[in-house]
């Protein structure tokens, strides 16, 4: 990315400045490359830039939504931030955060434009809300010489399996683009209690998320729940379900989303009475503390949701790929046939 000063440099003043958009950059939103490009400067200082006209691509006024291409010439208009509040934002950006171990994953699937990781249960995919780091910001510190890493999607902390990382910005909208127009196939193994009906294949119930009420005036932990059709405030949401395995323990479900709204697939398989094993939001409890208990054979301390296979279009080369994950230990001992989960015919 190169960076011409317009006018005479000055310490006391900051100045305008025109950047040239390079394939790293091309394709993220105008708002989102200036929060990036001027750390520390409040969003909204940075939209009214933009609604000002002060903001412009190539000698044109632009939205806030305008996509940048590579060669693109983007006047950024002068913007004073204290050295204290650059000197943070750089030390975040760079992932110097104190704390923050480096860690590699379990490579599935890596080349120069994405990596593919098998996540483990208990590891949050990006620091917030009370956690101080996730897996990219693991990732970061373990990959110093990584120009670029950014989540393409996300998986709840307790579900383990397939998570798709990009190493290009090109790559990152061209994956976003496939989820959000659902060319993509997610598919997901969970073990819910009792016998699932082989007749019910598709569950179409909008979800609707809300806060639990917190404490002190702060809001509380985030919940979905079913609603009904005409609910103004319910989300299209689609899952589709296959029985693979009748066990003593529950059932082992293919479990397909279409949607991918939040907690999905948890929300979704106990409204129907037939909760994932092991899920602390939604879950049957009781059962929960009998599976995890130390008499408990076999045991179970996480949630049994594992996103087991994603199918998606190269970036790059458009080649359809098709990604598996196995069952961890921890889940595979509970299947009568342990040995690498392949796809059913």
């Amino acid at each position: 990315m190169k960076v011409i000063i317009e006018g005479k440099p000055s310490a006391s003043a900051p100045q305008v400045k025109t950047v040239c958009i390079d394939e790293d950059s091309a394709g993220q939103r105008v708002d989102n490359f200036l929060m990036r490009h001027l750390k520390g400067v409040p969003k909204t200082h940075i939209y009214r830039m933009i609604r000002s006209g002060e903001v412009r691509i190539n000698k044109g006024r632009v939205g806030a939504d305008t996509r940048l291409a590579e060669g693109d010439l983007v006047r950024v208009p002068p913007v004073r931030v204290s050295e204290r509040v650059v000197e943070k934002a750089q030390a975040m950006a760079q992932g110097a955060v104190r704390g923050v171990p480096a860690r590699d994953f379990a490579v599935l699937l890596e080349d120069e434009h994405l990596l593919v990781i098998n996540k483990p249960a208990g590891v949050a995919v990006h620091g917030g809300s009370g956690v101080s780091f996730g897996v990219i910001e693991q990732l970061r510190m373990a990959r110093p010489q990584a120009k670029f890493l950014e989540l393409v999607h996300r998986l709840d902390r307790e579900t383990s399996g397939i998570l798709l990382v990009a190493k290009k910005r090109s790559a990152l909208k061209n994956l976003q683009d496939q989820f959000r127009e659902r060319q993509t196939g997610k598919t997901y193994l969970a073990m819910v209690r009792g016998a699932w009906p082989a007749k019910l294949k598709v569950l179409d119930k909008p979800l609707h998320k809300y806060l639990l009420d917190g404490k002190d005036n702060q809001a509380g932990e985030r919940r979905v729940k079913v609603v009904a059709r005409d609910d103004a405030d319910g989300m299209p949401s689609v899952t589709l379900v296959k029985v693979r395995e009748q066990l003593a323990q529950g059932t082992l479900l293919e479990v397909t989303i279409k949607t991918g709204r939040t907690h999905q697939i948890r929300v979704h398989l106990a409204s129907e009475g037939y909760p994932i094993l092991g899920d602390d939001k939604y879950g049957d409890f009781d059962l929960n503390k009998v599976l995890a208990s130390a008499a408990a054979r076999p045991g179970l301390k996480r949630m049994f949701l594992h996103a087991w296979r994603l199918q998606f279009n190269h970036p790059a080369t458009g080649e359809r790929l098709e990604i598996l994950a196995e069952l961890p230990p921890e889940l595979a001992q509970f299947s009568s046939s342990p040995a690498p989960v392949r796809p059913l015919p």
